[in-house]
């Protein structure tokens, strides 16, 4: 048995408006055309769809059957057929996000609210890509763009970059290293090192510093929030290093001073890229995001 999905119209058409004449009007065909559909799905199934000489025409059990298919199948079919054109014209799509970059739940939230109310039919999503290689769920498929300080050369990837940062020092006021005018890796032996709760090669510190120095900390405290480490650094509880930028945003009082951190080669420095597979990258919807992403950076930047 062939349906195809102009039966299943066709049914439901001839129930709604009761009688051949007013469906043929409503699918704009003729009433020879309508009766030659429904004498050819009864030939194939063996059984009448109508209750003949009824009036207004009436469904038999087996037309009731078919009606239901229609009503289930037909308003699918109808949200498949938007949901391919909204992908055709790049008003909608999915925008899964993976982030190595632990501070930048804080940054980003604002870039997604402006975009959310630009890109209503865009399905967003947000992975913490320190829980997985985010790059190569990027080359699968999983996620659609991956927010790294850490380009690599990978086939069909671009690496846009977003804005440059600077890893600072944060401590105590009353901590001796805030006499220092900036901080090495050795003044880091013997401190209590704060660190959000990330393998040691994603964080700035150990993969810009400490690592390449062969300096270990005294201990490490993990932490999860921005605010909680602020808070333990002004207690002089341990020492931490954050983005410039999320010190300024989130400035709580004067009891914690910021230095520049100094490496082998000179002051370090960090930039943040929006690693997309190639043919995604001019998508109007992923432009959009790393224009907002930019422009919100600018005010970090200021603040």
């Amino acid at each position: 048995m062939h349906i195809e999905f102009r039966h299943l119209r066709t049914i439901k058409a001839i129930h709604d408006t009761g009688g051949l004449a007013r469906a043929a009007d409503q699918l704009h065909t003729t009433q020879s055309a309508l009766s030659h559909q429904i004498k050819g799905i009864e030939e194939q199934a063996g059984v009448e769809l109508f209750v003949r000489r009824s009036k207004p025409l009436k469904l038999s059990a087996a037309g009731m059957k078919l009606l239901a298919a229609a009503e289930r199948i037909l308003p699918q079919v109808a949200e498949l057929e938007a949901e391919f054109e909204g992908l055709v014209s790049g008003k909608s799509g999915r925008l899964h996000i993976a982030i190595e970059c632990h501070a930048c739940f804080e940054w980003l939230f604002p870039v997604l609210e402006q975009f959310r109310k630009a890109w209503p039919e865009v399905d967003v999503d947000i992975r913490p890509g320190l829980a997985f290689d985010a790059l190569p769920a990027l080359r699968r498929e999983e996620v659609d763009i991956v927010i790294s300080s850490d380009p690599e050369e990978v086939p069909e990837t671009d690496f846009t970059p977003l804005f440059d940062y600077d890893p600072v020092f944060v401590a105590s006021a009353q901590h001796p290293l805030a006499r220092k005018t900036s901080i090495e890796a050795e003044d880091f032996r013997g401190e209590t090192l704060i660190t959000y709760p990330v393998d040691r090669p994603r964080l700035d510190v150990f993969s810009q510093l400490l690592t390449p120095a062969k300096v270990e900390p005294g201990s490490i405290r993990q932490v999860e929030l921005t605010a909680v480490i602020l808070l333990l650094v002004a207690s002089n509880r341990g020492v931490a290093v954050l983005p410039d930028w999320v010190v300024r945003q989130v400035s709580y009082n004067s009891d914690y001073v910021t230095r520049p951190l100094i490496g082998p080669n000179g002051p370090i420095s960090r930039r943040l890229y929006a690693a997309t597979r190639v043919e995604d990258t001019a998508r109007p919807f992923m432009a959009h995001l790393i224009r907002l992403a930019r422009q919100e950076a600018v005010k970090l930047q200021r603040a």
